[in-house]
C-alpha cells in the first residue's frame, strides 16, 4: 500500500466527542481516490461507483497525524478498483479500513468509457516512455 497523502487533524475536523469525524475522514478518502484513479486511468473525469464495507477500528484527535493509503487491486473495461489504509502516525494505529472503492472513467455526457488499462502506471515510468 502507498501512502502519499498525510492530513493533520485541526479543530474543524473533530466530532463532539473531541475525535476525527468519520464524515470528515470519508470526505479526504473520496477525495484521494479519486485522484489516484484519474492519474491512473489518465482521464479527468472518474465518478465513485461503489464503496465496500467501511470498518472503523480506531480515531484521532487534534493534533494527531494521519496517513492515506491507497492502492489499485483491479482493472476493468472502465473502472478500477482501489483498498484504501487509514492509520495514525502517533500512535501506529489503523483508523480505517475499506477492502473496495470502485471508481468509473466517464466521458463528458458522463457515460462510461473504456480506458484501456490493466496495471498500475507509475508516472515516472510515463515520462521516461515520453522521452524514448
Amino acid at each position: 500500500m502507498n501512502y502519499h497523502t498525510r492530513k493533520w487533524i485541526k479543530p474543524e475536523d473533530l466530532n463532539p466527542n473531541q475525535t476525527l469525524f468519520g464524515g470528515k475522514l470519508l470526505q479526504w478518502i473520496d477525495e484521494e481516490s479519486a485522484l489516484y484513479a484519474i492519474v491512473q486511468l489518465e482521464t479527468p473525469r472518474c465518478v465513485t461507483k461503489f464503496i465496500s464495507e467501511i470498518n472503523f477500528i480506531s480515531s484521532a484527535k487534534q493534533g494527531d497525524i494521519i496517513e492515506i493509503g491507497i492502492e489499485a487491486i483491479a482493472f476493468g473495461r472502465t473502472s478500477i478498483t482501489l483498498a484504501c489504509n487509514v492509520r495514525n502516525m502517533m500512535t501506529r494505529q489503523t483508523i480505517i479500513t475499506i477492502d473496495k472503492l470502485v471508481f468509473v472513467g466517464v466521458d463528458n455526457d458522463g457515460k462510461p468509457t473504456e480506458h484501456g488499462k490493466t496495471q498500475i502506471e507509475f508516472i515516472k515510468d510515463r515520462l521516461k516512455n515520453q522521452e524514448e
